[in-house]
């Protein structure tokens, strides 16, 4: 399958912003696709990624050497592309001006196929070693040197992820159910349990609704994780579940899936990143605890500090993104897994059975150390027993509890009332960045303020809840200008318009009504916390989150 008709898919969905329109552009490519096994990475392709984010390879592929690529494809030099995007704002549209002006040509060009550009991107991400990168030059500068303009401007924009199309993961869950004539619901379980898009579409093709309901969870394939939503208190947790309650303590730290088979330990965090090899110590112990040849479990990971108390979640996370010097990581910051629930053991799906039975499965595999624990629990129905084990884990330094219904299922991706979240405090909202304001002074150089936005499901969008500029360092204000400035999609004055891509945590002192903004809502004073690079745009709160936290905040008040 040509590349070009790929290319004109990625146009005309860059020329409309109606989710309708987009969704019917992207279902009839889909249908258009003859080879089955194209359909496990079109769809990837369409949401300008290579790979699904819990694959680890990456392209490893940064500005200076796709412009080097494109330079070498066109004679043209790589100081007057770089020039170029001054001009132009965009790496994509300055690579297509360079094809235009190509200075040489190629007598044996073959036209790029889909499977070629994703066969040649993949030895790209798996090229290493001493001279990766010239290698991985020759390769790119091949594919430019037989694109045409079009072409090479939706390819950089590929290899960069920053397509900007508008197509995010619930507008192609749609369209591959407009595309097959399946059901939208079985397209979405299929993905809650795969987290595989490229999977979900070929059964659907061929196999339609009958092979979409007798999909099922897969070791090495995450499973998106339950959500629960804040309870004001451990007595409004208890009225609201009525009966005995899982209590387990909150823990500061990041959620991980642990996919275990055979030998082979693979850890997924909560956006489902492939974490492993930043975590070897923790792979290594989860060998030895999990007594089952085959699991999926979960648990959370935290950064253990002095007297045994939890470091902030932050903490896991400069774990997971460290690379090099791994080893050195490892005595800076000791980790603790606490482990709470069991997906799959030994060739049984367990999420259909109810949390008691989940817990007990678990208890039976985990051979617990001082590293490796179960998550400290308590069942009860009594309000002054569960208050006490309350507060006793926010003495121990954790944020609060999780109370958790024992008839209750697991149900992936779900945020319902089965699960709750008992904290001290408001929780914080984890939003996404829409827009940004260039600073003045000096600080002119700099976005200095964030437009945020919470999802919207009925418009298909984020609709903003506010503007955040305070608890920003200089140096963060820097970080996130070189973060944005690629995903800038409009820029009028000193406003721009920025692609929905980085999720930020945000603290407020209370949520108000506000005619201001289409969602209705306004945080007032929004601080920034930190930056959730755990999180997916589409794991972002929604503006029905918003919503709740305001009618909790207003009982809270007794109003």
């Amino acid at each position: 399958m040509k590349y070009k008709e790929l290319a004109e898919l990625y146009r005309n969905l860059e020329k409309t912003s109606s989710k309708i329109l987009k969704t019917k552009f992207v279902a009839e490519f889909l249908k258009s696709v003859e080879k089955p096994e194209l359909l496990e990475i079109i769809p990837y392709m369409i949401l300008g990624k290579v790979f699904p984010d819990w694959d680890e390879r990456e392209l490893g592929v940064g500005e200076k050497l796709l412009i080097k690529a494109v330079s070498m494809a066109t004679g043209i030099d790589a100081k007057e592309i770089e020039e170029s995007i001054k001009d132009t704002g965009d790496l994509g549209e300055s690579v297509a001006l360079a094809l235009k002006k190509k200075k040489q040509k190629s007598f044996f060009a073959q036209p790029l196929t889909i499977e070629r550009v994703y066969k040649t991107l993949v030895k790209v991400a798996e090229t290493s070693g001493e001279r990766s990168q010239d290698r991985k030059l020759k390769l790119l500068a091949n594919l430019f040197m037989d694109a045409s303009p079009e072409e090479g401007k939706y390819l950089a924009r590929t290899i960069l992820a920053t397509m900007r199309t508008g197509v995010a993961e619930g507008l192609l869950r749609d369209a591959i159910s407009e595309a097959f004539k399946v059901k939208v619901e079985l397209v979405e379980r299929a993905f809650m349990l795969t987290s595989d898009f490229g999977y979900v579409a070929k059964v659907a093709k061929l196999e339609g609704n009958e092979g979409l309901s007798k999909v099922h969870i897969q070791v090495g394939k995450p499973i998106r994780p339950m959500l629960a939503q804040q309870a004001p208190s451990v007595k409004d947790a208890l009225l609201e579940m009525g009966g005995k309650v899982e209590f387990e303590i909150k823990y500061d730290g990041a959620r991980v899936q642990v996919h275990k088979d055979g030998n082979e330990v693979v850890i997924y965090s909560r956006r489902l990143e492939n974490v492993t090899k930043s975590i070897p110590e923790v792979v290594e112990r989860v060998r030895k605890a999990i007594k089952a040849e085959r699991a999926i479990i979960e648990g959370e990971l935290v950064a253990i500090g002095e007297e045994g108390r939890p470091k902030p979640f932050q903490f896991v996370l400069r774990r997971f993104r460290r690379k090099y010097n791994i080893e050195e990581m490892i005595e800076k910051i000791p980790l603790e897994l606490n482990l709470f629930d069991a997906l799959y053991i030994d060739g049984e799906g367990l999420i259909d059975l109810p949390l008691k039975e989940r817990r007990t499965r678990l208890e039976s595999i985990v051979e617990e150390s001082e590293s490796i624990k179960l998550a400290q629990k308590l069942v009860t129905q009594n309000v002054e027993e569960a208050e006490r084990f309350y507060n006793e884990a926010l003495k121990m330094g954790h944020e609060g509890l999780m109370a958790k219904r024992l008839d209750s299922v697991y149900e992936p991706g779900n945020r319902g009332k089965k699960w709750l979240k008992i904290k001290p405090t408001m929780e914080n909202l984890d939003l996404v960045i829409i827009g940004a304001e260039w600073g003045e002074g000096r600080r002119a150089h700099v976005f200095a303020s964030y437009l945020l936005g919470a999802y919207d499901p009925e418009r298909g969008d984020f609709v903003p809840v506010g503007k955040v500029g305070s608890g920003f360092t200089d140096e963060d204000l820097l970080e996130f200008t070189k973060m944005l400035k690629p995903l800038i999609i409009k820029e009028e004055g000193k406003e721009v318009v920025i692609e929905p891509k980085v999720v930020v945590e945000i603290a407020y002192q209370e949520i108000q009504k506000s005619p201001k903004y289409e969602s209705g809502f306004a945080l007032r004073f929004p601080r920034y916390v930190s930056l959730r690079e755990d999180k997916s745009p589409e794991e972002a709160d929604t503006i029905e989150k918003v919503a709740q936290l305001y009618e909790l905040q207003e009982r809270m008040r007794g109003k």
